[in-house]
């Protein structure tokens, strides 16, 4: 008889967790205006599509 093993997988999706994967910018970094290049850093829990660049008012973008 042969078993599937000692059940410690990790299955199919590699345990990321909610918002993991390959998307997840993790803590750090600055939020980048696509227009004009202005720099400004990432807030915990403020999306930087939310924010809109103060100095030409695009939506800012993660980088």
């Amino acid at each position: 008889m042969s078993g599937r093993g000692d059940g410690r997988g990790s299955g199919r999706s590699g345990g990321k967790g909610r918002m993991g994967g390959p998307y997840a910018a993790g803590l750090g970094g600055d939020c980048v205006c696509p227009n004009c290049g202005y720099r400004v850093s990432h807030q915990r829990g403020v999306p930087c599509y939310n924010q809109t660049c103060p100095k030409c008012g695009s939506k800012m973008v993660r980088a």
